[in-house]
């Protein structure tokens, strides 16, 4: 990942999904179709338990055919407060590879039935954080951004320490 052209003062930390309330703010494009954006979900959730941050997740829909798919799950994420956000992601996650593969309608009907989560108001900030990614250079998920730093699901322990101290 090239790093060295995005404009990381092109982000914002209104749109997309606020996880808790810290000093650091933690700006986080992913698509849930991304293995890597499920990587950085999972590694990062025990990194990031003590820390003092507020997590902006950014349901990033791409026009890749690959993530696609994932497009349509970012739908079906509950937006009504910081587990159940946290809860179905990782719902989603999880049955990455039941769904991964699943033509675009039946991911939806997957989301419903099989993992009992009802459609939410992603259309309303979409565009927003397609266009938000755009300004910024942002091609790839994950794309995280705290501060002036940029990095991907590959970021040691140690380093992501660092930096949130």
């Amino acid at each position: 990942m090239d790093i060295s052209v995005i404009k990381a003062e092109q982000t914002n930390a209104k749109n997309g999904l606020v996880i808790g309330n810290g000093k650091h703010i933690m700006k986080e494009f992913m698509n849930l179709r991304c293995p890597y954006c499920r990587q950085w979900f999972n590694e990062s959730k025990a990194l990031l338990a003590d820390a003092d941050v507020t997590r902006v997740i950014k349901l990033f829909d791409k026009e890749k055919p690959s993530l696609q798919r994932g497009n349509v799950m970012h739908r079906f994420v509950d937006t009504t407060n910081e587990s159940t956000i946290l809860a179905s992601i990782q719902k989603i996650f999880d049955t990455q590879e039941e769904w991964g593969n699943l033509e675009l309608d039946e991911v939806a009907t997957f989301a419903k039935e099989k993992l009992g989560l009802s459609e939410n108001n992603h259309s309303t900030y979409s565009q927003l954080i397609v266009d938000e990614a755009n300004a910024a250079n942002i091609q790839f998920v994950p794309t995280i951004i705290v501060e002036e730093h940029i990095f991907d699901e590959s970021i040691s322990e140690a380093e992501l320490k660092e930096i949130l101290k």
